[in-house]
């Protein structure tokens, strides 16, 4: 009998996983992927047999595919303006101007060079995240295997929806966020979401405490 889960980073053969949701009002103290698989289940209403067609395409219209939104990428300059017509930054700017004006020329160069480096520190960390971004994309994975009435189909990841039944075999792409059913000494690389090059063992049962 195959392992089971919910969308999650890559594992070994014969591991499944069920299409998790995002974090709901009643979850209360206590995330849905420390919660126990049958809780889960419970209020994704699905089952280890996965969804009907009629209710997986109900799931796909109601909430949309299974992918990160996208939108082009911020110019140089609208990146400049954003940082530039922060609050702070134009209160700094204006000091920097009286500062000249008063010929106190020492502070004001002061206040302009911070004004400056913080310019710079926020785009390129504007930079990072969007590399990091375009990185996830590419790393998404193109199809995923799942069962739906109890029968193993494969369809576009992006198709993938809330209380989907996934299965993942040995080096596979993990295509959305997971919640592990069960498993058999599966272990994830999650190198490019935690820099750690050593890969993660993952337990379908590992309890997590609330706080």
């Amino acid at each position: 009998m195959e392992p089971r889960t919910t969308p999650s980073p890559a594992a070994p053969e014969g591991t499944a996983a069920a299409a998790a949701p995002s974090p709901r009002a009643e979850a209360a103290a206590t995330p849905w992927h420390a919660k126990p698989t049958n809780v889960v289940l419970a209020a994704l209403e699905t089952s280890p047999d996965g969804l009907t067609d009629a209710e997986a395409r109900r799931r796909l219209a109601q909430n949309g595919p299974n992918e990160l939104a996208s939108k082009p990428p911020k110019t140089l300059g609208a990146m400049v303006r954003e940082q530039l017509g922060d609050p702070m930054v134009l209160i700094l700017v204006v000091a920097a101007v009286l500062s000249a004006l008063l010929r106190e020329w020492a502070e004001a160069g002061i206040i302009f060079a911070i004004v400056v480096v913080n310019a710079v520190i926020g785009i390129v960390q504007e930079r990072k995240a969007q590399s990091s971004l375009e990185a996830l994309r590419s790393l998404s994975a193109p199809t995923a295997r799942v069962v739906r009435g109890g029968a193993e189909e494969i369809l576009p990841a992006r198709d993938l929806v809330l209380g989907d039944v996934v299965l993942l075999d040995d080096g596979s792409m993990v295509p959305a966020d997971l919640r592990l059913l069960d498993s058999a000494s599966l272990r994830a690389q999650e190198a490019s979401l935690t820099g750690e090059s050593v890969p993660s063992e993952k337990d379908a049962d590992a309890a997590v405490a609330p706080g």
